[in-house]
């Protein structure tokens, strides 16, 4: 069957849609937790404009929205695998190159995310290693919401996930998150946001 450019690309956005359905499996063994592989994603692509901001700063100088797109699509070929936690892939073999392969087949930019893909596999660029820290630290913020809700276990997960940080921007904005309060936003302000909530000024 022969496809227009338009169908393919809707197909693609359709397989790239069940990441929103599929669920990160690790939390199974920590018996608390739940969200789908989409959600994830999400938090990475927010971290990694995060670092990227962290690293100018830092006197580097990361191609910013590179980063965003490895962050984007990091997690493709879970459409078609699934998510396979550290455990399962102690006894289970993802043909993720496969997977990411056929994803990426007759799309209009099939090479620029065929490009992704190899240099985030081998996370040996400036933006490869940024990008790795944000996947690593969405799961840092969940772990310790999940800690601050009672889950004691959590706090042992989130020192081995310490160990995998690959840059120094990672390491400390990993730290500064585990040390606080994920509510602390929230709470700010008690008695200015519960006590006496004032209407926003200036507009509606």
């Amino acid at each position: 069957m022969i496809r227009s450019d338009d169908e393919r690309l809707a197909d693609f956005l359709y397989e790239a849609a069940m990441l929103k359905r599929t669920p990160r499996t690790g939390y199974q063994f920590l018996g608390r937790g739940r969200e789908s592989v989409a959600e994830h994603s999400f938090g990475v692509v927010l971290i990694s404009y995060a670092l990227a901001w962290k690293a100018r700063e830092h006197g580097l100088s990361p191609d910013t929205e590179r980063i965003l797109k490895l962050a984007l699509f990091h997690d493709l070929p879970e459409a078609r695998t699934g998510d396979l936690n550290y455990m399962n892939k102690r006894y289970v073999a993802s043909l993720e190159d496969r997977a990411h392969a056929d994803a990426a087949s007759g799309l209009p930019f099939q090479g620029e995310l065929e490009s992704l893909y190899r240099e985030w596999k081998a996370c040996e660029t400036l933006e490869a290693k940024l990008a790795a820290d944000a996947d690593q630290l969405d799961m840092v913020l969940e772990l310790s919401r999940l800690a601050a809700d009672g889950c004691g276990q959590a706090l042992e997960w989130i020192s081995f996930a310490k160990k995998r940080f690959r840059t120094e921007e990672g390491k400390a904005l990993c730290e500064a998150a585990a040390a606080r309060d994920p509510s602390a936003w929230w709470f700010e302000k008690k008695d200015e946001y519960w006590v006496a909530p004032k209407p926003p000024s200036g507009g509606e």
